[in-house]
């Protein structure tokens, strides 16, 4: 009656999205007031004004027609040059229109990738812990085998476990720098490492193995250091962007897809991504906020709530001997339970109406995730949460 994969997938419960909807209803109980929900990634700041000021413009200002209509299929000529010219002043590069597709938002941009280059039931993509639960589903539904290469103790990319991962029927390695859920930003010198090893296999197999990175935290950033811009250090190298994080616009499903020059067969892969668009009906990401984004595309967002918040958590957690990486980017923390279960963690949080999201579903059942995206109050007021917690575990060992 119905395809049995995707009511396999569809049945599928978002860990993530369980516990949101579970925060819903306790807060209809309790009062909102009283739920401290760290679970999911909402940015709590909102869309910079220049956002605001642009739609202003744009709804009194232009016709109907003008940001209701169709787009071609790639999205709107000059915002897509808009995008490359953006990229080509940050980054070096010489892109045009031609290389941006635009998207609604970052997982139709993997979806449409992954349905580009994968050619059989055999191709592999490998995925490093701990990653976005949706990836799997994403890599599957799409006709690929989901791959799972563990990361380094530091949660940065361990080259020997994915090298261990690679073999004749690889089709890419997706990354997420910053990382959801660590925050991790992977060093320079561990991507070069990467790059070297992609590079080395591409010969030994003779055929291309792709480096996906999916970008959606790339300006959410806390210090000096910020994620590498791959396509300058690895040429089969396509990128999926959204600008929900970084510009508060989560709802609006906006995003692009880059795929650079130096590509192997770039017209080809971005025919292809044009054909997955078509078939998968992502074609004309929303027209207004295409329009936005011509505008408003060197915006920087603002980040100043994200980094008090984790400055707060990160402090308080350390100091009561808590296993907690500092996030240089995203706005999640990724705690390890005192006794290595995360579920158990998770729990009993809610025992004080504090909701995390446990790790298994990110690939490391240890840990637990954070989400501080939220009002500054909340994060205060989960202090002493964490401090019975530890206790807690303390009295039981």
């Amino acid at each position: 009656m119905v395809s049995k994969k995707m009511l396999d997938l569809g049945n599928i419960r978002s860990g993530i999205r369980d516990i949101y909807e579970y925060g819903t209803k306790l807060a209809e109980k309790i009062g909102v007031e009283n739920v401290l929900d760290f679970s999911l990634g909402n940015p709590s700041t909102p869309a910079p004004r220049e956002v605001e000021n642009t739609i202003r413009h744009i709804v009194t200002e232009l016709s109907p027609k003008d940001y209701n209509s169709y787009t071609s299929a790639p999205g709107d000529k000059n915002s897509r040059l808009a995008v490359a010219k953006n990229l080509n002043a940050r980054f070096g590069t010489d892109y045009d229109e031609n290389n941006i597709f635009l998207t609604c938002g970052a997982a139709a941009s993997l979806n449409i990738i992954f349905k580009a280059i994968i050619e059989s039931e055999e191709d592999e993509i490998i995925v490093n812990t701990p990653y976005f639960p949706d990836y799997k589903v994403f890599i599957e539904g799409q006709g690929a085998k989901f791959v799972l290469a563990k990361c380094s103790d530091d949660l940065t990319l361990d080259i020997a476990e994915l090298e261990k991962r690679i073999n004749v029927n690889t089709k890419a390695v997706l990354i997420n720098s910053p990382n959801n859920p660590s925050g991790i930003i992977y060093p320079k010198e561990n991507i070069e490492d990467l790059v070297k090893m992609l590079n080395r296999k591409q010969k030994e197999y003779a055929h291309p193995i792709f480096l996906i990175s999916d970008e959606p935290y790339r300006e959410v950033v806390f210090e000096e250091e910020s994620p590498e811009f791959l396509p300058n250090l690895y040429n089969n190298t396509l990128v999926a962007y959204s600008w929900s994080k970084s510009l508060s616009l989560p709802g609006e499903r906006i995003g692009y897809i880059l795929v650079p020059k130096k590509a192997i067969d770039y017209t080809d892969i971005f025919a292809a991504i044009s054909g997955s668009a078509r078939v998968l009906g992502y074609v004309c990401a929303p027209s207004l906020f295409q329009k936005v984004i011509k505008e408003c595309v060197g915006v920087k967002p603002n980040i100043d709530v994200y980094r008090t918040n984790r400055n707060i958590l990160y402090s308080a957690l350390i100091e009561m001997g808590y296993v907690v990486p500092n996030p240089s980017g995203a706005f999640y923390m990724f705690i390890k339970s005192p006794n290595s279960d995360g579920r158990d963690f998770c729990e009993r949080a809610k025992n004080y109406n504090m909701l995390l999201v446990p790790g298994e579903g990110f690939g490391m059942k240890e840990y637990a995730r954070l989400s501080f995206c939220v009002d500054t109050q909340k994060v205060e007021k989960s202090i002493n949460i964490f401090r019975i917690l530890m206790d807690e575990y303390n009295k039981n060992n």
